[in-house]
């Protein structure tokens, strides 16, 4: 894929993470993705995936290195700040969906709205934009115990995207899909990315979920790689 335009929305600066007990997960990390851009981030298990996503999202601490989200480091802000950014400028799509099933669907897709102090109609009026957009029109009223999996990852996307952040996260958005289901996950994941010119690293075993990407990059203890490097 040629690359996309836009300028830096991440940027990881020499990246130093270990576990309790001391084993070190990788150091020496950089990376950059630009606006528009998806990465995907393949690795052998327990190499730190998804503890790269959460030390990006701010929620988890790195022992050494900077972290920079639309040019603010990480470093310099506290709890109550990175969360604000988090709500702000990240969407993250968890690989156990977490949708909340006491709200309704519209209501779970449009809770970063809500949080973000915009007014509960207008937060409604987005999530059912965005159900439409994933598909799922006209099923708002709904509850999480009413859909099947692909259902709930769709929803989980659309809450990810609904308040258009600069970065998106997502953890094996099609691990337990079949495959059939996974492809239009994938479709519109990507689609949304495009149209948002959103930056977006996408964690994945899948080798379908990696050929969307622009670049796919292997994590190891050494830091990052391009896939095909030599």
């Amino acid at each position: 894929m040629s690359s996309p335009p836009g300028p830096g929305v991440l940027t990881l600066t020499r990246l130093k993470k270990s576990v309790p007990g001391g084993r070190l997960l990788f150091d020496h990390l950089d990376l950059s993705v630009a606006a528009g851009e998806v990465v995907a981030i393949m690795g052998e298990s327990g190499v730190g995936k998804s503890t790269l996503l959460n030390l990006i999202a701010g929620l988890d601490l790195a022992d050494g290195g900077e972290i920079a989200i639309e040019g603010l480091a990480l470093s310099g802000l506290d709890d109550a700040a990175r969360t604000v950014l988090r709500r702000d400028r990240i969407g993250f799509v968890f690989q156990a969906f977490h949708i909340l099933p006491h709200l309704t669907l519209a209501q779970n897709i449009a809770l970063p709205l809500v949080l973000a102090h915009l007014r509960g109609a207008e937060a409604l009026k987005r999530a059912e934009t965005m159900l439409a957009a994933v598909g799922l029109a006209g099923r708002g009223g709904d509850y999480a115990a009413q859909l099947s999996g692909g259902e709930l990852q769709r929803i989980a996307i659309a809450r990810a995207l609904v308040h258009r952040p600069a970065l998106i996260l997502a953890d094996e958005p099609t691990g337990n899909l079949d495959p059939e289901t996974g492809e239009r996950i994938l479709d519109l994941f990507l689609a949304e990315v495009r149209a948002t010119a959103a930056a977006a690293i996408l964690v994945t075993h899948s080798e379908r979920a990696a050929a969307v990407a622009d670049r796919v990059l292997i994590l190891s203890s050494q830091g990052l790689a391009p896939r095909h490097a030599g």
